[in-house]
């Protein structure tokens, strides 16, 4: 469907999903921006085609939502169509786990701790870098597993209530090979109070992918990572109940569901 006229269909998407969006080649056009999520996000070219990924947090209330896409082409002309992403509200279960007590009534320093390390969180997620560093659908990083469906899943830890998991995790014993969900540059690299040892991949136009509770980290800051490569083994580090995989994604601070994105099967909308 050429949606290159004054307003396009709704684009339909559940709570936590990712919605990509595709708009064909142009004569003349220089570069096409969404405004979403109070961010403008750019489009990637690629080919005969230009498209970028936007992310409908889980908290995201039911409702149609406007977005602005504004075309700009070489001779300075702009022209703008509103995109309508209708976002269906999703039944996110409770999930009740039980944890070592310090990772539920923090002493003073490791309050402090995970404090700043969510603070630097926090500012890695609020970067967005204009381009695409992927041409390839995203995988899933440990291949042949289907699993880890509780992306959303209201958690309680020893009777504490905490924040729904923004994730979702993946069954593997200590030592799995965990890969790069697609190329990208790492942005963190460390190990967190919370997270265990963790790896932050960049992939560009605003979507990161976290790797969590790894028994190894394999890949350092800075290093660009291609598809499928390994960066770390799984673990049981940090706040965990056994050995597994945390994997997670942020697309311009949403928090989505991994595997809502494209090539992974999940229910996807894109615009053709």
């Amino acid at each position: 469907m050429n949606l290159l006229g004054a307003v396009a269909a709704a684009l339909i998407a559940g709570q936590g999903q990712a919605v990509q969006l595709e708009y064909p080649e142009e004569a003349g056009l220089a570069s096409i921006h969404i405004v979403w999520n109070k961010q403008q996000i750019p489009f990637a070219q690629l080919q005969d085609r230009w498209f970028t990924v936007i992310g409908v947090d889980l908290g995201t209330a039911a409702g149609d939502y406007p977005a602005a896409v504004t075309f700009t082409y070489a001779d300075g002309h702009t022209r703008t169509l509103t995109e309508t992403v209708t976002v269906e509200s999703r039944d996110f279960p409770t999930t009740r786990l039980d944890v070592a007590p310090k990772y539920v009534d923090l002493s003073e320093a490791d309050g402090a701790r995970a404090a700043r390390e969510a603070d630097e969180i926090a500012a890695i997620y609020e970067t967005l870098t204009p381009t695409a560093y992927w041409t390839e659908p995203f995988q899933v990083p440990i291949p042949g597993v289907a699993g880890g469906r509780n992306f959303g899943h209201r958690r309680v830890f020893n009777d504490q209530p905490r924040a729904p998991h923004s994730g979702a995790d993946l069954t593997a014993s200590t030592g799995t090979e965990i890969q790069a969900s697609n190329r990208g540059r790492i942005v963190l690299a460390k190990n967190l109070f919370f997270s265990g040892n963790a790896v932050f991949i960049d992939h560009g136009l605003g979507v990161y992918s976290a790797y969590l509770h790894l028994s190894e980290i394999r890949v350092a800051p800075g290093d660009m990572v291609e598809q499928g490569q390994v960066i770390g083994l799984a673990g049981a580090t940090g706040r965990v109940t056994g050995p597994h995989l945390h994997w997670g994604v942020r697309i311009t601070d949403a928090r989505v569901d991994p595997f809502s994105l494209p090539g992974l099967g999940g229910p996807v909308v894109g615009v053709e």
